[in-house]
């Protein structure tokens, strides 16, 4: 059985390299293009991971990751900061928002499927092999 990965992201590039990425190593692949979006589709799909971009038009990945960790059936799931942010105190905000883990952008297509998998918890980790 597939996991399902929700990826949040404006850019159309990055949507189309994580997706590819992904499909190629089995994942399901959901698609939302801003944070209302994507916070909707977290809760009506369930995503088993959720890859978010930081910088998005309207509501930014701060607020997304804070409003999906403020739903209960949601507080579990591995959510993953993909950001060209990589100031000082970025990685923190990150994690403080609600966010699993952090991965900078520009994102190696190469090494991208074993850094997500490092931030899953091993019963969702075993369900990737």
């Amino acid at each position: 059985m597939s996991l399902k990965v929700l990826i949040i992201e404006d850019n159309e590039q990055n949507m189309y390299m994580l997706t590819f990425l992904l499909r190629s190593a089995n994942y399901e692949v959901l698609q939302a293009y801003n944070g209302f979006d994507g916070i909707e589709m977290s809760l009506s799909e369930r995503p088993d991971i959720i890859l978010l971009d930081i910088q998005l038009p309207e509501m930014d990945g701060y607020t997304v990751a804070s409003t999906i960790r403020e739903k209960p059936e949601l507080a579990e799931v591995p959510m993953i900061a993909v950001t060209s942010y990589a100031m000082p105190g970025d990685r923190e905000k990150a994690i403080e928002s609600g966010a699993t883990g952090y991965i900078e952008k520009p994102i190696n297509p190469d090494t991208f499927i074993s850094q997500m998998q490092s931030f899953l918890p091993a019963n969702l980790t075993d369900r990737t092999t």
